[in-house]
């Protein structure tokens, strides 16, 4: 029997094809971005409620390199870049995903243009990377307060005290 690979794996695109790929997304685009490293309820309720602001939602994944130069822990990420592009993009509120390599999804944000920027409630607006430029050309930016008090450093905390 020959079981088809699922969808979802289309709705990857490189940097390199995100511009293509962008084009066909409806308007308003929702952008947000981060390492998404051991998804959990708080993240998919993030994820939920930043699709809600827009007509699609793209996803920018911190590469593994950058993952680990955010100083989260030698042993980060545990999940590659690949396999974390394939369940974020499993997820119905993803329309596309695609990643960065930089410390900053900066130049990714000024490629796609989104119409609303979001990030997490630990980012104030004037921190979030990109906002000015995205209320000057006319869209919008938003931080989502958290709903679960979940992180993915307290579930490996968790894990290692088990260990």
């Amino acid at each position: 029997m020959h079981y088809p690979l699922p969808d979802f794996e289309a709705h990857c695109a490189s940097p390199e094809s995100l511009a293509e790929r962008i084009a066909t997304l409806p308007r308003p685009l929702v952008f947000t971005n981060g390492c998404f490293d051991i998804l959990h309820r708080g993240h998919v309720t993030y994820l939920a409620q930043a699709r809600a602001l827009g007509a699609s939602l793209v996803v920018a994944l911190n590469t593994d390199a950058s993952v680990k130069r955010q100083g989260k822990g030698d042993d980060r990420p545990i999940n590659a870049l690949e396999n974390r592009a394939a369940v974020m993009a499993s997820l119905a509120s993803v329309d596309l995903v695609t990643w960065f390599d930089a410390d900053t999804p900066y130049e990714l944000i000024l490629a796609v243009k989104p119409d609303v920027l979001v990030k997490g409630g630990d980012w104030s607006i004037e921190r979030i990377v990109g906002s000015r430029e995205v209320l000057d050309w006319g869209g919008e930016v938003h931080s989502i307060p958290f709903l679960h008090q979940t992180s993915t450093t307290q579930t490996l905390q968790k894990i290692r005290a088990l260990g």
